[in-house]
């Protein structure tokens, strides 16, 4: 029986979330599976994956052939590395502790890049809403100051007209 790790979509239309399952290749996209190993949300930025590490790296060990898709989410959590480390200590090129020393610099860099862009992502919804801010108060400035001076202008020019007509009087 062929597994493979793939995402089966759930959510409304419009609105996806997939569950990354490991199923027979003949079953159906959004039918029988094996085993839940995670899910995945596209709606957020960043997206949200969760995902068995473990239980993802069990089958890959066993077999199973990712997706594209599945390959490239089970990159970004590092299940495809973990994989890797454990194949170099089946063959002894590494020992287990060297494997997860490795495994977890590579979680915490990673950790830190998705903090980076979440910071970054915060940073720019601030400066946007302060350029929008800014250009809202603008123009209620521009607004208030075109209704207003009308209305000065009229009596300022009424004023020095019966200046002149009560100057041209006296002489």
């Amino acid at each position: 029986m062929p597994v493979k790790i793939r995402l089966q979509r759930h959510g409304k239309k419009g609105k996806p979330y997939y569950w990354i399952v490991a199923a027979d290749a003949r079953a159906t996209r959004d039918g029988k599976y094996l085993e839940k190993l995670g899910a995945y949300n596209p709606n957020t930025n960043p997206a949200t994956i969760e995902l068995d590490v473990d239980g993802a790296v069990k089958w890959l060990q066993n077999g199973a052939q990712p997706t594209d898709t599945a390959k490239a989410l089970l990159s970004y959590k590092g299940a495809l590395l973990k994989n890797h480390l454990a194949g170099g200590v089946r063959k002894g090129a590494l020992t287990e502790e060297q494997a997860e020393k490795k495994f977890a610099a590579w979680l915490e860099e990673k950790a830190g890049k998705v903090d980076a862009k979440k910071e970054g992502l915060t940073k720019a919804e601030a400066e946007a809403k302060a350029k929008a801010f800014e250009a809202e108060k603008a123009a209620n400035e521009a607004r208030i100051a075109a209704a207003a001076p009308v209305v000065e202008e009229e009596v300022a020019e009424e004023a020095p007209a019966e200046d002149v007509k009560a100057t041209n009087e006296e002489e």
